[in-house]
């Protein structure tokens, strides 16, 4: 297993131009967007996440129903601090608000996770909500780790989605 610097993701502008986004967990450069599986009419359209880890490997595939043929195939996958819609808060046009997100806390299983990099839309701009503050209840631990910045000690509370 390697680990990478940088994500190269490409998309298509809204005028229909190419663009590419570059991921970099060591910089505010590192949150991204998926679509959200989610359809209904009050959900939001897209899951974001804070990239941690970009990593590839050579894995050993075995294919049981080919009579336990074994393939070297490479994968790449990145490794996320999901984030979550804030709840009760209404967003939208009739609203006048920006959709508000914040970290999933690490109680729940899926505060953390693994990605495929086919899998995001475009990387994302989320602005902090000064007004929440900060809070250390999202992540247990104090000591620096890869889900914060190196010059952060606590977690903003939550963050509006830049549209």
């Amino acid at each position: 297993m390697f680990a990478t610097k940088t994500l190269r993701i490409n998309f298509t502008t809204y005028n229909v131009r190419r663009d590419q986004d570059v991921i970099n967990p060591r910089t505010d450069h590192c949150n991204v967007m998926v679509y959200s599986p989610d359809t209904s009419p009050r959900a939001h359209p897209f899951w974001y996440a804070r990239v941690l880890g970009i990593f590839h490997a050579d894995v050993l595939w075995l294919d049981t129903e080919r009579g336990g043929v074994h393939d070297m195939q490479h994968m790449e996958f990145l490794w996320v601090r999901w984030m979550g819609e804030e709840p009760g808060y209404r967003w939208g046009i009739k609203e006048a608000k920006l959709p508000k997100v914040g970290f999933v806390p690490e109680s729940d299983e899926y505060a953390f996770g693994f990605l495929d990099p086919s899998l995001i839309v475009r990387a994302c701009h989320l602005m902090p909500d000064f007004a929440s503050g900060r809070t250390s209840e999202l992540l247990a631990t104090d000591k620096i780790t890869a889900a914060r910045s190196i010059d952060e000690k606590d977690d903003w509370a939550s963050f509006y989605v830049d549209m």
